[in-house]
């Protein structure tokens, strides 16, 4: 089996040799692609903002209802005591 030769300057672009009109149809693709690159990356910025604002709010809910929950067990616990101690004060009296 013969070896195909293999020449590094296959991997320049520059040298293949492209149809002068090409020119003129790449430059307008490449600045569509910028602009739609560009605009993916912005709407994506929004979307991880407004992302990072819900889990943000999310964790705030989540302590509220934790200090909620805290109180009302303590509440709870103090009304379990008076009820203790007016079925004590029943029983003495």
């Amino acid at each position: 089996m013969g070896e195909i030769p293999f020449s590094p300057s296959l991997l320049l672009l520059s040298e293949i040799p492209l149809p002068p009109d090409t020119v003129f149809i790449l430059i307008p693709l490449a600045g569509m692609l910028m602009v739609v690159a560009i605009v993916a990356i912005v709407f994506w910025y929004i979307a991880r903002q407004k992302e990072l604002q819900a889990h943000q709010a999310m964790r705030i809910r989540e302590q509220e209802m934790r200090t909620r929950e805290m109180e009302h067990q303590r509440k709870m616990k103090e009304l379990e005591l008076e009820i203790e101690k007016a079925k004590a004060s029943q029983r003495v009296a």
